[in-house]
């Protein structure tokens, strides 16, 4: 019926002026953190960078395979089986021998879903190594699923990195997605310094600590590496790593007072501070490496044992290079290195064009939808035009509440809900015309045209409602923008069609239910 009762109409008015609030919270201060809300503006209004990282897995497969070979090892020796010749094949595959009495205990072994040596993943109903055997020779492949299994890993353990990285640099509201099993998406909206986050994201950040050999010859258990900075000439650094980046607890960029210079300090673990301590007892003297992804960042002499637990990197830093090489320490190495295969920047001039653009489209739409409603159906028309302002004031407050993101297509989602809003009220006065002429009762007749247009109008919303969400779920980045705003217009045009609309047309038609209304 058109009747409202008092809870009814109350309740309306409160959800109403609590959305209306949150709509205006984006042009108003509040000091409170719950008020203080706004809608987001995402990478192509605000201006900001893309970044698409693709991993470069192989490193990770053959560090799998390096651990494999001593697992297989350990496994045979306690088992009693004699295994030689392990090495690996082709950067998937292990090969090794056996004897030839011990071949089929051992394929019985790697073939079972009991044993640990080759895992076997029950919702793939597949191993992680394929084994082939000829005569007494083994070899074990990776199989499909357990390169993905190494990938997904290496991709998780990526992003937890990466984002740790992306927060210390202080960017707002980053978005990083995973793309496929190797591709990591960030979105940095609003970035001012975007060569800065490429060359932290770039770097693997894999530290170690190594003496230098005295000696200048090739030799057994060393490899040469350069300086980064090229300040002197490459140097032969002991393959033995004292400790590594995972010994650290924290780095910090300090001035040292007494040399004046930027340096790195750092703490590390008890396990890291006593081999730490061990090392630098037996060799005072020595130069210390610092090596960095393959490259030496400074190799200080040690004077005396460093016992504390802490200690500082010199290098000729800068201020910023400190602070970035503290940054990437603390977030720790990257279990792969990445590379930047695609890259787009967004000025902010460009995104305050699209903002106005979307305005003014979304204001000739607006203006053109409420003078043709005005023409069309007079009163009637000013009251769905109300509505329709409500409808845009409920879309922006619950964007709000939830600190929604809003990107281009999502003003284009916005602009598309205005034009449904009033399809619905258009549908419901033509059902109001048609059931005015068959019915002397004008009450009746506007509650049967709300009543009798119900169902046409879920339909076509519900509709709409689940391919938003389709496209939510399966779209990436603008896509769900869309979406997003599409979805959640429908839900408050439906909400301003048959509680603002009809709560202002039964009032008007009670009030002048002796009087013929036109329409």
């Amino acid at each position: 019926m058109l009747y409202f009762s008092k809870l009814r109409i109350f309740s309306v008015i409160i959800v109403s002026l609590c959305l209306t609030f949150f709509a205006l919270t984006n042009v108003t201060k509040f000091d409170d953190n719950f008020l203080d809300k706004k809608i987001n503006l995402g990478l192509d209004l605000q201006g900001g960078s893309y970044l698409l990282l693709e991993i470069d897995n192989q490193p990770v497969i053959t560090r799998e395979l390096q651990n494999k070979i001593t697992s297989i090892k350990n496994y045979f020796k306690g088992k009693n089986i004699n295994v030689f010749n392990l090495k690996i094949y082709e950067d998937t595959s292990i090969i090794f021998e056996a004897k030839q009495g011990d071949k089929d205990l051992i394929n019985e072994l790697l073939e079972s879903t009991e044993e640990p040596l080759n895992p076997y993943y029950e919702k793939f109903k597949s191993f992680k190594f394929d084994v082939d055997s000829k005569d007494n020779q083994f070899k074990m492949t990776l199989s499909k699923y357990g390169i993905i299994e190494l990938k997904n890993s290496s991709l998780d353990a990526a992003i937890e990195i990466v984002r740790r990285r992306i927060d210390e640099v202080g960017t707002n509201e980053p978005n990083i997605l995973k793309r496929g099993n190797d591709r990591i998406l960030v979105e940095l909206p609003g970035l001012d310094d975007p060569m800065r986050v490429k060359t932290l994201l770039g770097k693997t950040a894999n530290l170690s600590f190594r003496f230098i050999s005295k000696s200048t010859e090739e030799q057994f258990g060393v490899e040469l590496m350069e300086f980064e900075d090229d300040s002197e000439n490459p140097a032969n650094v002991s393959k033995r790593i004292i400790i590594s980046g995972e010994n650290l607890i924290d780095a910090q960029p300090r001035m040292d007072s007494e040399t004046n210079e930027t340096v790195v300090t750092f703490t590390l673990d008890r396990v890291g501070a006593k081999r730490f301590g061990k090392s630098t007892i037996s060799g005072v003297g020595k130069r210390l490496a610092i090596v960095l992804d393959g490259k030496i960042i400074s190799a200080p002499v040690v004077r005396d044992a460093i016992v504390s637990g802490s200690g500082q990197i010199t290098g000729g830093f800068t201020f910023q290079s400190a602070t970035d090489l503290a940054l990437l320490l603390r977030s720790g190495a990257l279990p792969a290195p990445m590379n930047i295969i695609e890259e787009r920047t967004v000025g902010p001039g460009l995104g305050e064009d699209s903002i106005k653009a979307g305005i003014i489209a979304l204001i000739f739409g607006f203006s053109l939808v409420i003078l043709f409603m005005i023409i069309k159906y007079r009163f009637f028309g000013l009251i769905a035009d109300i509505a329709l302002i409500f409808n845009l004031f409920f879309l922006v407050g619950i964007l709000t509440l939830f600190e929604a993101t809003l990107t281009l297509p999502g003003i284009a989602g916005i602009i598309l809900t205005v034009g449904m809003a009033v399809d619905a009220n258009v549908l419901i006065f033509e059902r109001i015309k048609e059931e005015k002429n068959s019915e002397k009762n004008q009450l009746v007749a506007f509650d049967s045209g709300y009543t009798k247009s119900k169902t046409a109008i879920l339909d076509a919303n519900v509709t709409t409602f689940i391919a938003a969400i389709i496209l939510f779920f399966l779209g990436s980045g603008p896509i769900k923008g869309f979406s997003v705003t599409l979805g959640v217009g429908i839900l408050t045009t439906l909400f301003s069609v048959y509680f603002i609309a009809r709560l202002l047309t039964s009032l008007y038609v009670v009030r002048n239910k002796d009087t013929q209304i036109k329409l």
